[in-house]
């Protein structure tokens, strides 16, 4: 076992932590966690951290944690290439995509084969257009597009142009497959399930989402929350530079 005190860091030039998101927590609950951890062992009051790409509260895995000047790297480190594995409900929709609401409508099943799911994936690999869910974090007018949803209102959203390198159907039935995803910055995964399920004519919507990588961060390089809030409050510290 590594010991990880022997492991010198320096919070305040910036460091990028991976961390594996656990189900139910938000982003920003992951950031409180560490801020908090890294305040206490540099004895300050205020210090940035920050994250590298949001994800849902019913996502989980790898999530690039900032430090420090670190932060400034957030645009760069959101641009790498990500892949999800994805489990997507056919049958029925929900006004979120996935779980987060209930189901809105059913829709029969039986005319999907694995045939016709592998042919409708090809239609979404490559440089492709998507609406934004309604309940994302997209700005309309200076509002989030989940408080207008969730008030009722219809935000407008407008598509987006994107890529998906790649989708790989894992796992096949009537009613539910899991697809691997690899794709740029800014793909929704919820989107593609509401999209997959329109073109098998059956509705659809997303059960399960793990990001397994980040550009070159995969889930073998990621820690747990508390092994990372272990390794802030173990860690050797770099000396900080001194001020005139």
């Amino acid at each position: 076992m590594t010991d990880i005190s022997a492991d010198e860091k320096d919070f305040i030039s910036g460091e990028i932590i991976c961390v594996d998101k656990p189900l139910g927590w938000t982003s920003f609950d992951v950031v409180k966690r560490l801020r908090g951890a890294v305040l206490r062992r540099l004895k300050k009051k205020k210090f940035k951290v920050g994250h590298a790409g949001t994800l849902d509260p019913l996502a989980t895995g790898v999530m690039l944690i900032t430090t420090g000047r670190a932060t400034k790297r957030i645009e760069e480190l959101q641009s790498g290439v990500k892949e999800y594995v994805a489990e997507i409900a056919l049958g029925a929709t929900t006004p979120s995509y996935d779980l987060e609401t209930e189901i809105d409508r059913r829709y029969p099943t039986e005319h999907i084969t694995r045939e016709r799911v592998e042919a409708v994936l090809r239609q979404f690999t490559g440089r492709i257009e998507q609406v934004p869910p309604a309940f994302s974090a997209c700005k309309i007018d200076g509002k989030r597009a989940y408080d207008l949803a969730r008030a009722g209102r219809e935000p407008d959203l407008k598509p987006k142009v994107l890529v998906i390198d790649e989708i790989e159907l894992t796992e096949y039935s009537q009613d539910k497959i899991t697809i691997r995803v690899v794709c740029s910055k800014g793909t929704y995964i919820r989107a593609l399930a509401r999209d997959i399920g329109e073109a098998l004519e059956s509705g659809g919507h997303l059960t399960g989402l793990r990001r397994t990588r980040v550009g070159a961060v995969g889930i073998a390089d990621c820690m747990s929350v508390d092994g990372a809030v272990e390794m802030i409050n173990n860690c050797c510290l770099a000396p900080e530079p001194e001020t005139n």
